[in-house]
């Protein structure tokens, strides 16, 4: 048994994902992402089981593991019980832990997702966050969105919100209280852990490229290389 199959055994979705693939491809025939993406579960399930370790480092490297929506269409259809989204995002937890993550163009993204997602989260309880969401970082979202961003407060007021304010209310102000409660489980269940491991393997990558990597925000030019490069590979 290869000692990366071993890591893999710790992590209770690889265990609850994974009972015995007989390689029928329902999973890559129901799944989504297959139909878009150069994706296919099958064929990520069959390495996996083959337990060799330079294959499933090459998984742990590569743009494929980041395709899964993880809608778990593919648990629905396995005649066997398997649910080979459990497994991605098992695959996707040792990539991050070992560093592999920055192999991959989809991969470096994870340190997009941390600095904004998860670090809204932490600072403001919310995993989407208004003000974060600027036309400058999303253009896309055109002249409606700048007029939105312009005059949130009044706006949400009129939808009944109660934005940043105190007491009960959609988009209220968290309490310090709840924030730092929410800091304590990150830290317990080793989010905070995994989040300075996406930063540490993010700066060194950042230096392979010759590519500025402030230690927070997203305006420097490793942000802005993998949150707008594309090498136009990923859809079939």
């Amino acid at each position: 048994m290869g000692k990366l199959y071993d890591n893999l055994l710790d992590d209770i979705r690889f265990e609850e994902g994974l009972n015995a693939c007989m390689n029928c491809g329902v999973c890559t025939a129901i799944c989504p992402a297959a139909e878009f993406y150069c994706y296919d579960p099958r064929r990520i399930v069959d390495i996996v089981q083959s337990q060799n370790d330079d294959e499933i480092v090459n998984l742990l490297k590569s743009e494929e593991i980041w395709y899964c929506g993880e809608c778990m269409s593919c648990k629905t259809r396995c005649p066997r019980g398997n649910a080979p989204g459990l497994i991605i995002m098992a695959l996707r937890g040792l990539s991050q832990e070992l560093g592999y993550f920055v192999e991959s163009e989809k991969g470096r993204q994870q340190l997009v997702i941390k600095r904004i997602i998860g670090e809204w989260i932490l600072n403001t309880g919310y995993c989407l966050y208004l003000d974060g969401i600027s036309t400058a970082m999303h253009p896309e979202q055109g002249p409606v969105w700048k007029w939105v961003q312009e005059n949130k407060a009044e706006l949400l007021e009129r939808l009944g919100g109660n934005y940043k304010g105190d007491g009960p209310g959609i988009l209220r102000k968290i309490p310090q209280e709840a924030l730092e409660e929410l800091r304590r489980i990150f830290e317990v269940t080793g989010g905070i852990g995994r989040y300075e491991k996406i930063e540490s393997f993010s700066r060194k990558k950042a230096r392979e490229m010759d590519l500025d990597l402030d230690p927070e925000g997203i305006d420097n030019e490793y942000i802005r290389h993998i949150y707008t490069t594309n090498n136009g590979t990923h859809n079939r």
